[in-house]
């Protein structure tokens, strides 16, 4: 599903009947302006209504929501899958009916070779909405690095060309900047990635790890609206200096409008170097898990995991939700998501905030504790609540732990595959380390 819907209409008069009703929960919508206690009722696959005792007459289908919050779907701006087709890929349907993911943004698994395949993939699943960033590398991430290494593979014109034959799909131009990425082709990549953003009045992503290249030289690129992925990064392009201080550069970007994205991901989130950013006063845009093979089955999980993180680090639960919701929804252009505005498009996330102690582990696995997380209670998409889809086995090719191996065969077979699996895997040496 890769439709995006209207912006709505606040003053729509209330309906009479209701296809689903979402009752008794605290709606929190930045985007749209709400906070407080309201049912939201949805007609057919739009939000009908927003307000105080909604008359529900004959709906069809009540969630009851008491004692949580009901926000707009979540918008995961950085994930990986296509399965089947890369390295990296996930299928999404497994993952979103338990997380509250409405929208998967792929951050670049396709080029321009592959990606017919991927939209015919994609154009096989009635839901979750799918977008993608294009690689700008021809071959994307078919292998597990190395896309960008052959200059001739960084081609501007045919990503430009594939964008526009697909416009209501692609969303931006990926740019994966680490020295096992690029090579020796530098900064090359990110230029021929700028020249297609250029040509077809896009953003670019830009994913930045271990250089070089040096992350002052990458920050200079950027313009206003592009986004910086792996903002988090304990390597060697990290944020921050070697006295964890904000790097100029940094400063100076976030000025003129670069965003910082977080993309938990496998290797790409130090809790240090999120401290230092928060305690500068550098929030996150936006919040993503960087969804693949390798980080499914965690640290990072899944996104309300990674948004449980940085409420453990410090930011409200208004900041986090925003950087999941309008946030990215802003940053590809896709308005008519992450707000509830009446009219809109009916994409819900209802979530608990549970009590109660957990352990939260880096891609470093530096452990975090913390009482609170995120549980989601029910996914909603289009005006349809997304049924239980047990979850696929990794790929063969990635590496597992025997906790991790267990956790999987449990959620094959457990009623509560709905429960955060952050809660099942509690010491580092449950994770495979990609150090």
């Amino acid at each position: 599903m890769t439709d995006d819907a209207g912006e709505g209409d606040s003053g729509s008069a209330e309906p009479t009947s209701y296809d689903l009703v979402i009752r008794g929960g605290r709606v929190i919508d930045r985007g749209g302006g709400l906070s407080g206690e309201f049912d939201v009722g949805v007609v057919g696959d739009r939000i009908a209504s927003v307000g105080a005792d909604l008359a529900i007459g004959s709906a069809s289908e009540i969630v009851d929501a008491s004692g949580c919050i009901v926000v707009p779907g979540l918008v995961d701006l950085h994930t990986h899958i296509f399965p089947g087709g890369t390295f990296w890929g996930v299928d999404p349907e497994p993952v979103a009916w338990r997380t509250g993911v409405t929208t998967f943004v792929d951050a670049g698994s396709t080029g321009a070779f592959s990606a017919d395949a991927f939209l015919r993939h994609c154009a096989d699943r009635a839901s979750p909405r799918v977008y993608a960033f294009l690689n700008i590398s021809t071959i994307g991430l078919v292998a597990e690095t190395g896309e960008s290494r052959r200059e001739e593979l960084c081609d501007a014109k045919l990503a430009a060309a594939t964008i526009a034959a697909h416009r209501d799909f692609f969303v931006g131009v990926k740019c994966r900047l680490d020295r096992r990425a690029v090579g020796d082709m530098g900064l090359l990549p990110l230029h021929r990635a700028i020249e297609a953003a250029d040509e077809t009045a896009l953003p670019v992503m830009v994913h930045i790890g271990a250089g070089p290249p040096e992350i002052d030289e990458v920050l200079s690129l950027l313009r206003p609206g592009d986004l910086l992925t792996h903002c988090a990064t304990g390597q060697s392009m990290a944020l921050v200096d070697g006295e964890d201080r904000i790097r100029p550069s940094v400063t100076a970007a976030r000025e003129r409008g670069v965003l910082f994205d977080v993309g938990h991901g496998s290797g790409a989130f130090s809790f240090r170097v999120a401290e230092a950013m928060l305690a500068a006063g550098v929030l996150p845009d936006v919040i993503s898990s960087d969804l693949h093979q390798r980080s499914i089955l965690g640290p990072a999980f899944d996104l309300p995991t990674c948004l449980s993180k940085f409420l453990a680090l410090g930011m409200s639960l208004e900041d986090v939700l925003a950087a999941a919701t309008v946030n990215p929804a802003r940053a590809i252009s896709r308005n008519g998501l992450g707000r509830l505005g009446v009219g809109g498009c009916a994409d819900i996330s209802v979530f608990e905030v549970e009590k109660g102690d957990v352990a939260f582990f880096d891609t470093e696995l530096a452990e975090r504790r913390a009482d609170r997380l995120l549980v989601s209670r029910a996914t909603i998409v289009a005006g349809k609540q997304l049924p239980p889809v047990p979850p696929a086995p990794p790929a063969r090719w990635i590496e597992t732990t025997s906790r991790q191996d267990a956790l999987l065969s449990e959620q094959r077979r457990s009623a509560e595959m709905r429960r955060p699996w952050v809660s099942r895997l509690g010491a580092a040496g449950d994770y495979v380390s990609y150090k």
